[in-house]
């Protein structure tokens, strides 16, 4: 492959697939929020293509923080037919460049796959710092990649092992219980939602749904939601009565949620919040901004912010350097 210039570096999804084991990738995607809340980021308007047939949705996003060394620009796709034709329904790449020359510094082919991680990884931030104390069980809405990657990283931050999945499509849930690692996992599934929502403390929902599936009346006190499916103004997961119910509502981007995601589905069916809206940047900051008590009601609403595509970028990007 001809590089784009002399010093430019391209790396595969292989390559990437092996150097993330040497990233501590926690700390990265914790540091991405915070330095967006401490707005020492430029973060444009997310760029969006829709698409009808076959169902998908491209976002293109990029990020550049004060005195650090790259910049990213992102695309990212959602094609949902994929999985049946054998392909991932992610695709996508990163670019990263020199903040100083604007030269490309390394262009990460990983179809898709680091933008699965953060996302993954941006959930159990959520669940570390919002989650009760006592996790009893596991919610998980979809069996998709997303929905792989949520437990993958959950395992990081919480001990709970028993774990309910619930999905639309039959063949996409064998699909993920065939995948999963049941030695870890005390794992069942089932047709029915609102038993996965009674019966759970921490959900996560994963799905491009664009009619709510969560309703208020089946969540109990002391549930954490992390909502990570709803990125277009089109897509909701979320009841607008149970977000505008909740007792905290947390956000990667105030600005970006006003467009796309539960808090913006939230406002536009004429609802407001109990209380104040908080991005997660600073509930990391100063934990007294997130969960009170283990009856409150808490989500966590995440539609996806560049500064963590310029982390994990440059982290991989560092890592292959050394």
């Amino acid at each position: 492959m001809v590089n784009l210039n002399s010093s430019s570096k391209v790396l595969t999804e292989d390559e990437i697939h092996s150097l993330l084991p040497n990233i501590e990738l926690l700390p990265l995607i914790e540091k991405a929020f915070t330095l967006y809340s401490n707005s020492q980021v430029q973060l444009p308007p997310v760029t969006e293509l829709n698409f009808e047939n076959p169902s998908g949705d491209v976002h293109i996003k990029c990020a550049s923080v004060k005195e650090m060394p790259y910049y990213v620009v992102k695309i990212a796709s959602g094609f949902y037919e994929n999985p049946g034709k054998g392909i991932s329904s992610s695709q996508g790449l990163m670019l990263l460049f020199d903040s100083e020359t604007g030269c490309t510094s390394a262009v990460l082919l990983d179809n898709g796959y680091l933008t699965d991680v953060r996302t993954g990884l941006a959930g159990a931030v959520c669940a570390k710092y919002l989650a009760p104390k006592n996790i009893t069980q596991i919610g998980i809405v979809g069996a998709g990649i997303q929905a792989q990657m949520q437990l993958k990283y959950l395992k990081t931050v919480t001990a709970c092992r028993k774990v309910s999945v619930w999905a639309r499509s039959e063949t996409g849930l064998k699909k993920f219980l065939d995948e999963i690692d049941h030695e870890y996992w005390d794992i069942t599934s089932t047709n029915h939602l609102q038993e996965l929502a009674e019966n759970s403390n921490l959900i996560v929902t994963t799905t491009p749904s664009q009619e709510y599936l969560l309703r208020k009346e089946w969540i109990k006190p002391g549930t954490h939601i992390t909502a990570v499916g709803s990125d277009t103004p089109h897509k909701i997961e979320l009841d607008p009565a149970l977000v505008a119910h909740s007792d905290l509502v947390v956000v990667d981007s105030i600005e970006q949620c006003k467009f796309r995601g539960e808090l913006y589905q939230m406002y536009n069916h004429q609802l407001t919040p109990k209380k104040e809206v908080v991005e997660l940047g600073k509930v990391i900051r100063d934990r007294s901004l997130g969960r009170k008590n283990d009856t409150e009601i808490t989500i966590a609403d995440l539609t996806g912010i560049a500064t963590q595509d310029l982390m994990i970028a440059q982290g991989v990007y560092e890592t292959y350097l050394k």
